[in-house]
């Protein structure tokens, strides 16, 4: 369990050899200028995280953040998502996301999705593919330098097994980025990935103001006993379990709220206290996809 203060400055190993920072700027639900500005604000408040995906339709926007913050591409750890129509051309799917970006490689590329949709069809499933097949297409980039480290993302354990045990499978995704926060804590899943190597990263970290992760009484409770707000709480929760966080906001206040976890820690007992919390609330379905992929067997 992870009890060094300063969270800013820590990053998690893969099993490439390269380390991922704890904890990153998400921008899912982020557009138009308004993603814009919290890219920069982030970088300039010490992020050096950014997750994005084709499928957010804000990856120029990412971009254009990056370079108007100033600091240099190389420090910069940057996520982006192979969408799901684009399964069967995993290398156009990358090449289409550096255009957009504005940059020669990324750091971490993630399929979405263990599903391929048909591109005329959005509402089919891709005839004669699979997500098995989508990987092995992604194995093939490493050698490009267009990308650093493959993944994964809303994998569970049943399609992990699939893919793993697939005989052409020959790298083990760096990273499953998952929903993770403590109504939805998957701790087999999670446990699942850290057996085979494979670093967790939460999603939907804070939950959703449908949700109610950051009004659970244990988790304000335990905000105003340590002088934080419950977002903390929450980041600190999961990066001291072992998985990095890639909180989403747009508002300059919290991007800078949500950084600042140095100097402070959970205790075994208080992290204890948040796994223990009753309600479960899954946020992110899987109603959109034309097959399903979360299975409830992960928990």
């Amino acid at each position: 369990m992870y009890v060094n203060q300063n969270i800013s400055t820590k990053s998690f190993p893969l099993n490439t050899g390269d380390t991922i920072p704890a904890i990153g700027l998400g921008t899912w639900k982020s557009t138009g200028p308004v993603a814009r500005e919290a890219v920069k604000n982030a970088l300039l408040a010490g992020y050096r995280h950014i997750d994005t995906a084709m499928a957010y339709g804000n990856e120029a926007q990412v971009g254009a953040g990056i370079r108007d913050s100033g600091v240099p591409r190389e420090k910069i750890w940057i996520t982006t998502k192979l969408r799901n129509n684009w399964h069967h051309c995993a290398k156009w799917g990358l090449d289409a996301s550096l255009r957009e970006l504005g940059v020669d490689y990324v750091d971490l590329f993630l399929m979405h999705w263990p599903v391929a949709r048909d591109p005329m069809n959005p509402g089919q499933a891709l005839k004669d593919w699979s997500f098995v097949k989508t990987w092995h297409e992604m194995q093939k980039l490493l050698s490009t330098n267009k990308v650093r480290n493959i993944g994964v993302s809303n994998f569970g354990i049943h399609n992990l097994e699939i893919l793993l045990h697939d005989p052409l499978t020959t790298v083990i995704p760096a990273v499953n980025q998952i929903e993770l926060h403590p109504y939805n804590p998957s701790p087999k899943l999670v446990a699942y990935n850290t057996s085979k190597g494979i670093h967790t990263t939460g999603y939907s970290c804070l939950g959703s103001g449908s949700s109610g992760v950051c009004e659970d009484s244990v988790v304000k409770r335990l905000a105003e006993k340590k002088g934080k707000t419950p977002q903390q709480i929450l980041l600190m929760w999961g990066i001291q379990k072992g998985w990095s966080v890639i909180p989403r906001s747009t508002k300059q206040s919290q991007i800078e709220s949500n950084f600042d976890l140095d100097g402070w820690c959970l205790t075994r007992t208080e992290i204890r206290q948040v796994d223990g919390v009753q309600s479960r609330c899954k946020i992110v379905g899987d109603g959109f996809l034309p097959m399903k992929v979360f299975f409830g067997d992960d928990e």
